[in-house]
């Protein structure tokens, strides 16, 4: 990208001006300094949280992010914030369960992927929270199967899909109420298990604290808990350490 630069503006086909707006690590829009580095550091551009941001707002931001990115992508947004972005953005896409808002260029979708993550749901009502791993999943790249209302209540419905699940290269498991289900997934699968606890439950649930309380105290191995309802949290680690076993394969591939 530097060179490509560089030589555009040897050549005078770009201003020095325009060359410094493309090589600089961020745009400050005022309200708010727009990461154009994040891909080149942590592999993916920077993420915009929707809550506390007004749409206007949000449309500045995805426009500053669409020129140097081929997703965007927006979390914790609602239908009627949605509804005002889509009209000045009708290209961006609006996940209605998992609240998120989204863009792809069709162009540089990977459609190689092998394997995927599990994303299993213990009840109905923990499925915006699911949805919000397994979309955030998805968006960056990771093929998702969905494995939901399999809760130990009925501990019968999650066994009918062992095999699915232990055939994933990591598992997010959301849960509220006493929060079991990621212990019994962890005893049951020689991967990572990320383990999402929500704000589903009654009283003695803490809006979701009695369940995080269980997951960090899990006597399985391999679990690691992210924050009460965040979603977009446990699909993007679980997204890292797809990667890394994606990565894996191909060395293993270019050996034989």
């Amino acid at each position: 990208m530097l060179e490509d630069i560089l030589e555009q503006v040897q050549k005078g086909t770009l201003s020095i001006e325009d060359a410094k707006k493309q090589l600089a690590t961020f745009e400050d829009l005022g309200f708010a300094k727009v990461d154009h580095h994040r891909k080149k550091r942590q592999g993916f551009p920077e993420v915009v949280f929707g809550e506390g941001k007004t749409a206007e707002q949000i449309i500045a931001i995805i426009q500053s992010l669409r020129v140097r990115n081929s997703q965007v992508m927006v979390t914790r947004i609602s239908n009627e914030k949605a509804a005002v972005v889509q009209a000045a953005c009708p290209e961006f896409r609006y996940h209605e369960v998992a609240q998120i808002l989204s863009w792809q260029d069709e162009t540089d979708i990977k459609r190689d992927h092998q394997g995927y993550i599990a994303v299993v749901a213990a009840g109905t009502s923990d499925l915006r929270v699911a949805e919000e791993a397994a979309v955030t999943a998805e968006i960056l790249g990771s093929k998702v199967h969905r494995i939901y209302d399999v809760g130990v209540a009925g501990i019968h419905r999650l066994l009918s899909h062992a095999e699915e699940i232990q055939n994933a290269t990591v598992s997010v498991v959301v849960a509220g109420m006493e929060g079991a289900l990621p212990s019994v997934v962890g005893g049951l699968v020689s991967h990572p298990v990320i383990a999402v606890p929500t704000s589903v439950g009654y009283g003695a649930n803490f809006n979701g604290l009695s369940a995080l309380l269980t997951m960090l105290n899990s006597c399985a191995s391999g679990i690691s808990v992210v924050n009460i309802d965040n979603g977009f949290g446990g699909g993007y680690n679980a997204v890292l350490i797809d990667q890394i076993a994606q990565r894996g394969a191909k060395n293993e591939d270019t050996l034989f």
